[in-house]
């Protein structure tokens, strides 16, 4: 009879804010890997064992936590099998910064010197194919595009699969299938996590150890949906912030840019803000009336419009 084959529980923290203009991830041993560790000794909890590791492994206390996926086909060999159950929250933003230093200041970090780089990477560092603000974006994901065109050559499904994913061939870019397009270039062995890796490819993001990357593909999809249907952008920004800044925190999460107009006009029509007396008068031109959320306003939160138009890649 074939032994049992040992199954390991991990817990993995996906830690969102936004700074600098884009989604950050907090990160361990130089963005290599998330927060994470095993279910604890005795706590039935699997958020409570993930919320004391997130503290004893970055000093934050996570807020709202939600469950995004549990990956079941990592092995680690001699029969083991690793279940990677991972989370997500959503962390406000910090004005105040560390002397000399780029970091959030947070007494988050438990021991600043130890942390050899800034523990806050960039979802874009790690797929930079999905910032569609960038002017440079043709030039940068043409290296993926080409080994893609190799692959899915003299085959009707998979140059399909690529259009659709790939928003080619007539096909819309779709900022919501950030996961569809890690797995596939995963698959054609176009990063280097893949166990099949056919060639070394330009334009892959910061590698990270085990599935991780993964994980946080799987995090910035749910962003992205959620950002349509859901009043989580409110969660990452201060408490009070103008339109723009607004505007840019969606098109941060997004990675395209949006109508300024339209824009402005479908949130103000929802009641989705509360308007204060209140102005920033840190920009360059004149005032800008500070908004708040309204809480109460934000069960029917609807932001799915107000997209630019994005180019066609080149196929």
């Amino acid at each position: 009879m074939q032994a049992p084959a040992l199954c390991e529980t991990e817990l993995v923290a996906v830690l969102v804010c936004l700074e600098r203009g884009a989604p950050h991830v907090f990160t361990l041993n130089n963005g290599a890997i998330l927060p994470s560790g095993p279910l604890m000794p005795g706590q039935l909890s699997l958020q409570k064992s993930l919320r004391e590791w997130v503290r004893q492994q970055t000093g934050i206390q996570p807020g709202h936590t939600e469950q995004l996926y549990t990956f079941a086909d990592t092995h680690l060999g001699d029969g083991h099998r690793r279940v990677r159950i991972s989370y997500m929250t959503c962390l406000p933003p910090t004005t105040e910064r560390l002397e000399g230093d780029h970091r959030p200041h947070t007494a988050a970090l438990l021991d600043i010197e130890a942390q050899p780089a800034d523990p806050l990477v960039s979802f874009y560092t790690y797929f930079p194919w999905e910032d569609r603000r960038n002017p440079a974006h043709a030039a940068l994901i043409a290296p993926l595009l080409e080994g893609l065109k190799r692959w899915a050559a003299q085959d009707p499904a998979r140059q399909q699969r690529c259009a659709i994913t790939f928003g080619l061939a007539g096909h819309a870019w779709n900022d919501e299938l950030a996961l569809s397009r890690y797995e596939l270039l995963w698959e054609v062995g176009l990063i280097p996590e893949s166990c099949t890796q056919a060639e070394p490819a330009q334009v892959t993001g910061l590698s990270m150890q085990h599935d991780y990357r993964h994980v946080l593909a799987t995090a910035l999809s749910r962003i992205r949906a959620k950002i349509r249907y859901t009043s989580i952008v409110f969660d990452l920004l201060p408490r009070y912030f103008t339109l723009l800044h607004l505007q840019q925190a969606m098109e941060a999460l997004a990675g395209r840019p949006m109508h300024k107009q339209n824009f402005r006009r479908l949130v103000l029509q929802q009641g989705l803000l509360e308007e204060t007396e209140q102005m920033d008068f840190s920009g360059p031109g004149r005032p800008a009336r500070l908004y708040a959320a309204d809480n109460q306003a934000q069960d029917n939160c609807y932001l799915a419009g107000a997209k630019s138009p994005l180019p066609d890649l080149v196929w």
